[in-house]
């Protein structure tokens, strides 16, 4: 949260989307039943569950990376303003 001040918050929110989402992927993925909380299996132990599964991580790293960059132009942004 060093970075709170600087990043605007629907930032700060798309970043805590994506950490939900990668988390709620990786319960999905896991070897544990989390039907009940509405999350349905990744069978990843399938071809089909596999592939679902680097689909889902290709998302996330996308997201991530553009996420990246909109937290660099942030910085960028009031490193600017502070030197004027």
């Amino acid at each position: 949260m060093k970075l709170g001040p600087l990043v605007p918050g629907e930032l700060l929110l798309d970043t805590f989307d994506l950490a939900l989402d990668i988390g709620r992927v990786d319960m999905q993925a896991s070897p544990y039943d989390v039907s009940e909380y509405g999350l349905p299996p990744v069978k990843i132990e399938t071809p089909e569950g596999k592939s679902e599964y680097a689909a889902m991580q290709r998302g996330f790293m996308e997201r991530g990376n553009a996420l990246r960059v909109r937290v660099l132009d942030a910085i960028t942004r009031a490193r600017e303003s502070a030197a004027a």
